[in-house]
């Protein structure tokens, strides 16, 4: 899933902006050309090696006419014809209510994800984890959140982690249990502005504010990233290709003996991701598949 900006919230009649690409790239890609539309955008594969759905939910009615030169550029780039594209206007409801509550609470090892809208308390011996649908990407639904969460889960049977970074961090979902596991700092980061703003209001109304700080950056490139690094622990809940990408930042930025928790990636994906954890000197550890997609677990040796 590719998330950007958040929850079209009040005001003007809601629209849905829905096209289907045939690959994560075509779609990632397709995705970053309706941010132009100013709305929120959500990139998910319909089934695992299945085609990709773009959506973008904006207040108003779009002008595609803005759009369709840079999704016309990306057909070409990619040898696809143009894009099909349905615009529909949705019913006046209370959508961020309504996709709410459609998320039920979750069980994932040891943490037990709500939303606001459940008043029971979480269930004894779990680490309870107050996170919104519809916000940024992180609600543990997906199953490469999940799977970061079950790789944390074990990961903490085997002793504390005390420096700790969120690479990708959405939600603040995983930056937040980590620090709720050790009562340790978390450094969450996030190259989108409005996911950085979501995770600060995660981290305060799950009374972690003072232990996780989120901030924005373009991968590891902020100053702040070297300043609290090496890292005993590094999250990075993103895309194959990015991850590919940003491996010998990852590795130089791990500590000795550190772990690297990799998720975003489907099944077939993993040999390209490992390989390029592998040439930056890390060793496989373990995988955590769920649903067609695969959490990948990395060690950096002493």
């Amino acid at each position: 899933m590719i998330p950007s900006s958040t929850w079209p919230k009040g005001g003007e009649p809601l629209w849905r902006v829905l096209m289907e690409a045939p690959d994560e790239f075509s779609a990632e890609s397709f995705a970053q050309v309706l941010e132009a539309l100013g709305g929120a955008i959500s990139a998910f594969e319909t089934e695992p090696q299945g085609p990709w759905k773009v959506e973008s939910f904006v207040q108003g009615k779009p002008d595609l006419s803005a759009v369709e030169g840079g999704l016309a550029l990306v057909a070409l780039q990619f040898g696809l014809d143009q894009p099909a594209i349905t615009l529909e206007q949705l019913p006046d409801v209370d959508w961020v209510r309504e996709n709410q509550e459609s998320f039920p609470p979750l069980r994932i090892g040891r943490y037990f994800v709500y939303g606001s809208h459940i008043a029971e308390a979480p269930p004894a011996g779990t680490i309870g984890l107050e996170i919104d649908a519809a916000s940024a990407f992180g609600t543990g639904e997906h199953a490469t959140t999940a799977g970061c969460l079950i790789a944390l889960s074990r990961l903490a049977k085997r002793g504390k982690r005390r420096r700790i970074l969120d690479m990708g961090a959405g939600t603040g979902i995983l930056a937040i249990a980590a620090a709720k596991t050790w009562g340790q700092p978390v450094l969450a980061c996030d190259i989108d502005r409005n996911s950085v703003r979501v995770a600060a209001e995660n981290m305060v109304a799950n009374g972690v504010q003072h232990l996780v700080t989120s901030r924005e950056s373009d991968g590891y490139r902020a100053e702040i990233v070297r300043a609290h690094g090496p890292y005993d622990l590094i999250f990075a809940n993103i895309l194959a290709r990015p991850l590919a990408k940003m491996a010998p930042d990852l590795a130089r930025h791990l500590a000795p003996g550190g772990i690297a928790i990799l998720s975003g990636l489907l099944a077939s994906q993993e040999t390209y991701v490992a390989a390029a954890h592998r040439n930056a000197g890390l060793t496989f550890k373990g995988r955590v598949p769920r649903a067609g997609w695969h959490t990948l677990i990395f060690e950096k040796t002493r």
